[in-house]
C-alpha cells in the first residue's frame, strides 16, 4: 500500500482473483459495480491475481473476466480501512 494512502480515511478494497482450486488468475480485468450495478471502475490483475479499488463504504459488486472464466464477488465495507475479497472464477 502506498505510505501516502491514510487507512483511517481511506475504504480500500483489494483481494485476488482465483480459480477453482485457489490459484491465482493473473491478468483478469476485475470490474467494479455499484449497489445498482452500473460500472464504477476497471483495473487488470496483476500477474499473481492482485487487485485493489479506492470506495465508498457501501455495497460493491467485483466482477472478474478472464480467458480462464470469469466470477462475482460481493463486499460491503462500512468503513474505512482495508477490505479483503477474493473473486473465484469458474
Amino acid at each position: 500500500m502506498p505510505a501516502s494512502v491514510d487507512l483511517e480515511k481511506e475504504t480500500v478494497i483489494t483481494g485476488r482473483v482465483v480459480d477453482g482450486d485457489g490459484q491465482a488468475v493473473g491478468g483478469a480485468f476485475v470490474r467494479l459495480l455499484d449497489s445498482s450495478d452500473e460500472f464504477t471502475a476497471e483495473v487488470v490483475a496483476s500477474a499473481t491475481g492482485d487487485f485493489r479499488f479506492f470506495a465508498a463504504p457501501g455495497s460493491w459488486t467485483l466482477r472478474a473476466l478472464s480467458a480462464a472464466g470469469n466470477g462475482d464477488a460481493v463486499v460491503q465495507p462500512s468503513g474505512a480501512g482495508i477490505h479483503e475479497v477474493d473473486v473465484k472464477i469458474t
